[in-house]
């Protein structure tokens, strides 16, 4: 170790994160079940490529109308 190493910093947010993490250590179960219950979704392929061959092709400049 060198005699001119200086402590390691630890900012101000990390240090809040690891303090709330240490009160209440279910925290991060629960950040995953909330992200299973929103995110985390098998998704259905057919389905997928049909909503992908049913889209309509939008128009360059959709402010745009017909009546020009």
């Amino acid at each position: 170790m060198s005699i001119f190493r200086r402590p390691d910093y630890r900012s101000d947010t990390t240090q809040f994160i690891d303090q709330l993490k240490a009160a209440q250590p279910d925290l991060e179960a629960r950040q995953r079940a909330g992200r299973a219950l929103l995110w985390d979704k098998n998704l259905d392929r057919t389905l997928q490529s049909e909503y992908a061959q049913g889209r309509v092709a939008q128009k360059p400049y959709v402010y745009l109308t017909d009546e020009t």
